[in-house]
């Protein structure tokens, strides 16, 4: 009797697949992972979901880890950068591909509950399916942070975190010169 080795069930296997016509799975590949890098960066992607990000030192080490600063939407409350890496615990691990491109291109989250407002999905919607799916490939690569990010906040909360608002221009030119 033949004893099969490892190497030799790899090459069976692989044989197998070729032979009956069934495509291995696909893997994000180098260049698909740079060109989701490339589009996460020129998106400001970093801006709301890396702690520092609003107010002009990201922490690259927690590079979209989720924001320590939240965005204030008058009537609807304050919104908070969620965590993007793969970690298991706060951040994106649990989500298929799939899910992230409908969360980007939809606002909506696996569970059907809606992203922030802030979310540009409305120009997101009309990426490219590869371009999508660069993104979502680049976002499973990076190390995971562990970073439980809290938020929305509703607008009767206290929030115990800064704050980035839009403000009429009423409302800020009644603000002292000091707190402009």
């Amino acid at each position: 009797m033949m004893r099969i080795t490892g190497a030799m069930a790899t090459a069976i296997a692989a044989f197998a697949v070729v032979a009956g016509g069934l495509a291995p799975p696909a893997a994000a590949d180098d260049a698909q992972i740079a060109r989701g890098r490339y589009l996460v960066g020129i998106a400001g992607c970093s801006d709301c979901h890396t702690p520092g990000g609003m107010m002009g030192t990201a922490d690259m080490k927690r590079y979209l880890g989720g924001s320590d600063v939240g965005f204030s939407i008058p009537g609807e409350g304050v919104y908070v950068g969620q965590n993007l890496t793969p970690d298991k615990e706060t951040g994106l691990a649990g989500w298929t591909s799939d899910e992230i491109v409908a969360a980007i291109r939809t606002g909506k989250r696996p569970d059907g509950s809606e992203l922030s407002g802030v979310m540009p999905y409305a120009s997101f919607s009309r990426l490219t399916d590869e371009d999508a799916a660069a993104i979502a490939a680049f976002l499973k690569s990076i190390p995971p942070v562990t970073n439980k990010v809290v938020g929305r906040y509703k607008s009767s909360d206290t929030v115990p975190i800064s704050v980035s608002a839009v403000l009429s221009p009423e409302v800020y030119n009644a603000l002292p010169a000091s707190q402009k």
